[in-house]
């Protein structure tokens, strides 16, 4: 399970005495409790989130970062844009081989096909398809620019 991976990780972490890594794992974790007290206000269980919206939740943490360092970019922030890029590298570690422009391509090209989508009425189906196959391995973002430009959106 990944949030056993991720704890095990704080605690190889805190022994190297690895601040970066420490404070990320632990942003993590205090992410994925905040989804879990969340989910139990909605009247789930007691359940552990699954991994799929472990790795959505570590994809999104990732983007969010990408924003913050073309923030801290443009305010000539070189401190604040090497302490994200820490942390990207922390957060990937957890997250399955990322599919590369030629893959997604591919990919939303064989979902299209098989969906015999036409219009960009279509791209919710497309893109539940595409999350319900590929995630944590695909950029979403990027996949739905490119399903709405095959679809002539």
């Amino acid at each position: 399970m990944l949030r056993q991976e991720i704890s095990e990780a704080l605690k190889t972490a805190m022994k190297a005495k690895d601040r970066r890594a420490t404070s990320t794992l632990r942003l993590i974790l205090a992410a994925l409790k905040d989804r879990e007290i969340a989910a139990r206000g909605e009247g789930d269980d007691d359940s552990p989130i699954a991994d799929d919206a472990i790795l959505d939740m570590l994809q999104k943490m990732i983007r969010q970062r990408h924003d913050s360092i073309a923030y801290f970019e443009k305010g000539n922030r070189p401190d604040l844009v090497a302490q994200e890029s820490e942390e990207i590298v922390i957060i990937n570690r957890f997250l399955p081989k990322q599919m590369d422009e030629a893959e997604i391509t591919q990919a939303i090209g064989a979902v299209v096909e098989e969906l015999g989508a036409t219009t960009i009425k279509d791209m919710g189906r497309i893109m539940g398809a595409l999350k319900e196959r590929y995630a944590g391995r695909m950029d979403f973002a990027k996949a739905a620019q490119r399903a709405k430009v095959r679809l002539g959106g």
